[in-house]
């Protein structure tokens, strides 16, 4: 719709270029839609923005512009600014402006609140949105209010953006950093128009990302963080609610986009949001520290033991498991090793099976931390079990490691 208005007004020509500021979405649906109509695009992102959709955007074609986050509003390098100055600057071009826009509430308005109400035969009584540039949640609201005005709006919003202080209060927060894309705002847009709001209710990081990984294991909904933000809020508000109730969220995104990030264990650890209380034995194994081998790491029982502690002592190892035909036999710790060899160096040349400890105890895959953790309180390290395979390893300071840092 932001491109019919622009062509009915005379605003975007043939051949013309459509310049936005974008955290991505929007800009592939722009995209999209320009490619088919023959425009060329010009799309401006923050850094924050993931990597897939800067590549999505330049695979339909379109250039992007990448400003950094932390350039507040109405300064050169905000993105917002970027953009403007672009259009300014690019003869025949077009800035849609979907922050101030009226088409963008409008198209919500004419299409997703009639969507609904049909498709729930005007029995909703709660709309769950979050607010970015306000069109989805202001024109949806709008026309939902028209029809029931006992129908609920409620914003989902990140911790550290204004709208739910500006609801409450009136009042524009200072913001804080947060890592859920394409939602949230440090200043106010003119298409929110929060007249249309009831409530908001604010979502961490944490609790989006973990919800959207949940959609996706158990639901098959592979969404993005917003959508996680959506449905968080939306569990909220139910469990004060009973049977009669019909609540709807926005699923907004896809998961694909976010692949690179909160869709991977690593960026998650790096980020310290994995929850330790959901994790497993594979989940530490696959984010220990990078320094870690990647593949496990065994001696064999006739293996000399002047070679073992070579192997250990080039990977900085302090102990290692004894494995023959896939399962483990024994295990070589360090101190002990060393202790039996300064009394015989001879054992240098002996085969580890004279010099090895008992075996390090095993779990499966899927154990729970907590399983993990009460073996190592009696051994410095457990073996993981995949499929009768002994796959990996895990330490006191893997664990240590994974979540020692979870509380910052």
């Amino acid at each position: 719709r932001l491109i019919d208005f622009a062509e009915r007004e005379g605003l975007l020509k043939p051949g013309g270029t459509i310049v936005e500021a974008t955290s991505g979405n929007t800009g592939i649906g722009l995209a999209i839609a320009a490619a088919v109509r023959g425009y060329k695009c010009i799309f401006v992102m923050t850094d924050k923005a993931s990597v897939e959709k800067s590549r999505y955007l330049k695979a339909l074609g379109a250039d992007v512009v990448i400003t950094p986050v932390s350039a507040k509003p109405g300064t050169p390098d905000h993105y917002v600014s970027t953009a403007r100055r672009i259009a300014a600057e690019t003869p025949n071009s077009f800035y849609p402006d979907q922050y101030s826009h009226p088409a963008n509430p409008e198209a919500h308005y004419r299409t997703t609140g009639p969507e609904l109400w049909e498709q729930t035969a005007g029995k909703i009584t709660h709309f769950v949105s979050g607010i970015g540039t306000g069109g989805t949640i202001s024109g949806t609201g709008r026309f939902l209010k028209e029809k029931d005005p006992h129908i609920r709006i409620i914003g989902a919003d990140p911790v550290g953006s204004i709208y739910k202080t500006f609801k409450e209060t009136g009042k524009i927060p200072e913001t804080t950093p947060y890592l859920v894309e394409g939602i949230g705002q440090e200043v106010l847009p003119a298409n929110a128009h929060m007249q249309y709001v009831d409530e908001v209710l604010n979502v961490t990081d944490r609790d989006s990302f973990e919800t959207a990984r949940q959609l996706s294991r158990t639901e098959g909904i592979f969404c993005g963080g917003s959508t996680g933000t959506n449905c968080a809020a939306a569990l909220r508000v139910a469990r004060d609610l009973d049977e009669n109730a019909l609540i709807v969220f926005v699923v907004c995104d896809t998961g694909e986009h976010y692949l690179s990030k909160f869709h991977s264990d690593e960026w998650l650890k790096e980020k310290r949001l994995l929850d330790p209380h959901r994790m497993t034995a594979g989940l530490i194994n696959e984010t220990k520290n990078d320094r870690a081998p990647q593949a496990l790491v065994s001696v064999t029982p006739n293996e000399p033991v002047a070679a073992a502690l070579a192997k250990m002592n080039d990977l900085g190892l302090t102990q290692i498991p004894v494995i023959e035909d896939g399962e483990s036999v024994g295990s070589l710790r360090e101190n002990h090793l060393l202790s039996k060899v300064f009394v015989d160096r001879d054992l240098l040349e002996a085969p580890v099976s004279k010099v090895m400890d008992k075996s390090f105890p095993t779990v499966d895959v899927d154990a729970d931390i907590n399983v993990v953790t009460r073996k190592l309180r009696s051994h410095p390290a457990v073996l993981i079990e995949e499929y009768g395979r002994i796959t990996g390893i895990i330490t006191r300071h893997d664990v240590l490691d994974t979540t020692g840092n979870d509380e910052d």
